[in-house]
């Protein structure tokens, strides 16, 4: 066992400042790496040190892993914590830091690089009575023989790439005629992204549900899963909304979920913190997707279901100890939900926008927590992923959880640019969340830019009449503020401003 006692958060931003508030609470050191871009981020002020990369640019800053670790010798740090994105799953860099004395706080370099693989994870995983998706098991480059296996599968297909994440590389097939200018589209897209153009095809489910098992597991042997997370409310194959538990999850399907996803990482020797991906059909049939080896953005829901602090466990087992629970010990107690608060425009695509923090002020209450990086008056940098905050609620039961975040949300005041509360709003009003019949396709099937209100607040309301009344005679301006306030009223008391 080696006692960690200054650790280096490689990251930036709501993720960096939520590892080094654990950081303080088990009495260690932090020390903030940053960007050009970031040298006034809350992260870089609550950390006890902090050392500037380069500039804004990742690739010149969070990317520069050989930088990094040369950072932890400079200041004394003994351990690095990757969190999400950049550097957390790259094998290479975890070797480095282990070759460099160093204690990585994540999984060994092996179960990076195997889980980082989708088609070497289905055959390390195939030793176990996993469920897969019927498909290839094996990367396809020739288009003749992708078309005698795409037609054997059974169309509809999807073509997804080896080393890919995030949508990218991934092209949906509906027939034969479509296959050859899809699988080339696929293959170009992997290289860009993943300098891969290696591609494989799985049957196509059409109504998916997205849910994840998350997981821990200690250098000693000891497994555990930490319950499911509902995830299928997506943009652009990325979750905007997750939940925990999954109102369609029965407790037989929760436990064969949780031995499927603790199977997996004993697949590839596994310890610390990792979340195990499966696809649902209509039937409830689950299906292994992937592994996730680091800490996932949602993973809040889950601490607040189980009492767990994922990154102090992630803390205590890089440091070699066992864990101080067993699967018994762990129950689900009431329910939470996370809203990623983007700053996209969901009224145009949910394309990113960009600009100043006008207003930036916290919901407040029982059961609300906000996991964030930035304050008012910031700026909001165009270099990163466009996530401002995760914002989520607790309460006894699914119907009061959605309550509260529609409370947070409409007290969760943003101006100056454009947001996700509003698209938020919206999904935990519409009766398919609510009643839990809903999959991946949420947004495709339920939402249409227009089911959001354009129309003005009601402080921007007297603001606009009291600029009316200056510049129109009186008497006519008074009758076009009534007629303009009866044809809004009922729009004004449903909308949330975002920017």
């Amino acid at each position: 066992m080696q006692k960690i006692k200054k650790i280096l958060v490689a990251n930036r931003g709501e993720i960096a400042l939520r590892i080094m508030r654990t950081i303080k609470e088990m009495g260690l050191k932090s020390v903030a790496v940053y960007s050009e871009a970031d040298k006034n981020a809350p992260h870089v002020l609550y950390a006890d040190e902090a050392y500037c990369l380069g500039p804004a640019a990742s690739n010149k800053s969070y990317l520069l892993g050989e930088r990094i670790i040369e950072v932890c010798h400079i200041l004394g740090a003994d351990a690095i914590h990757p969190g999400y994105g950049f550097l957390s799953e790259n094998a290479s860099f975890a070797k480095k830091v282990a070759d460099a004395g160093l204690i990585f706080i994540g999984p060994s370099p092996t179960s990076i690089e195997v889980m980082g693989d989708k088609l070497a994870a289905k055959k390390a995983v195939s030793q176990y009575d996993i469920p897969m998706v019927p498909g290839t098991d094996h990367a396809i480059l020739d288009i003749q023989e992708a078309q005698k296996t795409a037609a054997s599968i059974g169309y509809p297909i999807l073509i997804k790439a080896s080393a890919g994440g995030g949508g990218k590389g991934m092209r949906i097939v509906q027939d034969e005629a479509e296959f050859e200018e899809q699988m080339k589209r696929a293959v170009s897209e992997a290289k860009s992204a993943f300098g891969n153009g290696a591609v494989f095809i799985e049957k196509y489910i059409s109504s998916p549900r997205h849910i994840e098992i998350q997981i821990l597991a200690d250098q000693h042997g000891n497994y555990v899963h930490l319950f499911e997370r509902e995830c299928s409310v997506q943009r652009r194959h990325q979750k905007v909304i997750e939940e925990a538990p999954s109102a369609v999850v029965s407790q037989d399907m929760r436990e064969a979920m949780g031995t499927a996803a603790i199977d997996v990482a004993k697949a590839c020797d596994y310890y610390g913190a990792g979340t195990v991906e499966f696809i649902v059909d209509e039937a409830l049939d689950f299906y292994f997707l992937e592994m996730n080896t680091r800490l996932q953005v949602e993973h809040p829901v889950t601490e607040m279901i189980t009492g767990k602090d994922l990154v102090r466990e992630q803390i205590l087992i890089a440091e070699g100890l066992p864990l101080s629970f067993s699967q018994n010990d762990l129950k689900i107690i009431g329910h939470a939900i996370e809203t990623r608060v983007y700053a996209e425009d969901p009224t145009n695509n949910f394309l990113p926008d960009i600009g100043t923090l006008v207003t930036y002020r916290l919901p407040q209450g029982p059961g609300i927590r906000v996991d964030d990086g930035f304050r008012e008056g910031m700026e909001i940098p165009i270099y990163y992923d466009p996530m401002i905050a995760k914002l989520v609620t607790y309460d006894e039961d699914r119907p009061k959880a959605i309550q509260k975040m529609v409370r947070a949300i409409d007290g969760y005041k943003i101006t100056g640019i454009s947001t996700t509360l509003s698209f938020a709003r919206y999904v935990m009003l519409h009766p398919a969340f609510q009643t839990g019949e809903f999959d991946t396709k949420f947004v495709e099937e339920h939402f249409a830019p227009d089911s959001l209100s354009e129309d003005f607040t009601d402080g921007e309301q007297e603001i606009l009449a009291t600029i009316a009344t200056y510049l129109l005679p009186s008497a006519k301006t008074s009758s076009m503020a009534n007629d303009e306030k009866e044809r809004n009223d009922s729009k004004w008391k449903t909308r949330r401003m975002n920017g």
